[in-house]
C-alpha cells in the first residue's frame, strides 16, 4: 500500500496494515490526529535507570506508556496493539556488536520475557496540527521522513545511558516559524517547543542537506529552520549503555495509538486540549 492509500486510515486499520506487511513506511501525516510514538525496548534489569533517563529529559524522553515485563501489549495505548509486530521497522542492539544495529520488521522471534516497552512521545503527533492551521509542511505532503540530526547538546545521563541530543528539523517562513512555535509548545506529549531556532552549527549540525535520519529537507529562500527534540535520542543513549538486547523504531516509523494527541494532552501530560482556532495564520493580537 502507498502513503495515500494508508494515510486517513484509522490507527487500529493501519496498525494491521503493518502487521500484514501492506505497509511499511514512514508515519508523518498517517491517522491525522492520532498519539503517535517513539518505542524502546529494554531487559527489565536496566528499566529503571532508562525510567530515569526519560525523566530526567523530558524534551526528548516524553513518556506516554509503558508495559509489563514480558508483555507486548499496553491496552491503554490500543486494544489490539502489539509492540512486536505493529511498527513498519524496528532496530535491534546487542551489547556485543559494539552499537551497531540490524533492522527487521517483526519482533516475534526475539521476544523475551524480562522486555520492558516504553512508548515516548513523538514530533508527528503536533505536525497534525500544524498542517490543520494551514502551515505546509512538504515532507509530510511527498510521503518522506523528517530530516533528523545529532547534536552537540548532551543529554543529563542515568546509570549507563548518555548521549547526545537528536532533533528532527522543520524549515518555515518566518511568520509561520512563530505560528508553529505556538502549536507544538501545546504538544509536550510530543517533544513541546523547539530546542533551537536558526543557525544550525550553534548547535553542532554541519550540513542541513545531510541529515543523520530521515530525508534530507527542501528549504525555500528566506526559511527558518526550527529544531525540535526528538525521540532518536534514546537510541544514542542505548548505544552508549550497549545492552545485551535492546529494540527501538526505525527513525520515522513510529507506534500509531488509538489515542487523540488533543485529548492525551489532557489524560496524560496535564496539559488542556490544543486548538487551532485559537492559533491561525495572519491571527493578530
Amino acid at each position: 500500500m502507498s502513503f495515500q492509500q494508508v494515510r486517513d486510515l484509522g490507527p487500529r486499520d493501519l496498525r494491521r496494515a503493518i502487521r500484514a506487511g501492506r505497509y511499511a513506511g514512514p508515519t508523518a501525516g498517517c491517522a491525522p490526529g492520532r498519539l503517535q510514538g517513539n518505542l524502546a525496548i529494554l531487559p527489565g534489569d536496566l528499566a529503571d535507570d532508562f525510567l530515569r533517563f526519560c525523566l530526567r529529559n523530558p524534551k526528548p524522553c516524553p513518556v506516554i506508556g509503558v508495559s509489563e515485563p514480558g508483555d507486548p501489549h499496553i491496552p491503554a495505548l490500543g486494544a489490539d496493539l502489539d509492540i512486536r509486530t505493529d511498527l513498519g521497522g524496528y532496530r535491534v542492539f546487542r551489547g556485543s556488536d559494539g552499537g551497531r544495529h540490524v533492522g527487521t520488521d517483526d519482533l516475534t522471534a526475539i521476544w523475551r520475557d524480562d522486555l520492558v516497552a516504553f512508548v515516548l512521545g513523538c514530533s508527528f503527533s503536533f505536525e497534525d496540527a500544524v498542517v490543520r492551521a494551514g502551515i505546509p509542511l512538504p515532507h509530510v505532503a511527498a510521503g518522506r521522513n523528517v530530516a533528523m540530526y545529532v547534536t552537540s547538546l548532551q543529554t543529563a545521563p542515568s546509570g549507563p545511558f548518555r548521549g547526545p541530543v537528536v532533533v528532527s528539523m522543520r524549515a518555515f517562513s518566518p511568520s509561520n516559524a512563530i505560528h508553529a512555535i505556538l502549536l507544538s509548545d501545546r504538544y509536550r506529549l510530543a517533544h513541546g517547543a523547539p530546542v533551537h531556532i536558526g543557525d544550525p552549527a550553534a548547535i553542532g549540525i554541519a550540513d542541513l542537506s545531510k541529515p543523520d535520519f530521515g530525508d534530507a529537507p527542501d528549504l525555500a529562500p528566506g526559511d527558518i529552520p526550527v529544531f525540535w527534540a526528538c525521540g532518536v535520542t534514546p537510541q544514542m543513549a542505548i548505544r552508549a549503555a550497549r545492552p545485551d538486547l535492546a529494540v527501538t523504531h526505525e527513525p520515522g516509523h513510529m507506534l500509531v495509538t488509538d489515542l487523540s494527541a488533543d485529548a492525551a494532552e489532557h489524560t496524560l501530560g496535564g496539559v488542556g486540549p490544543a486548538s487551532t482556532s485559537t492559533i491561525s495564520r495572519g491571527a493578530t493580537s
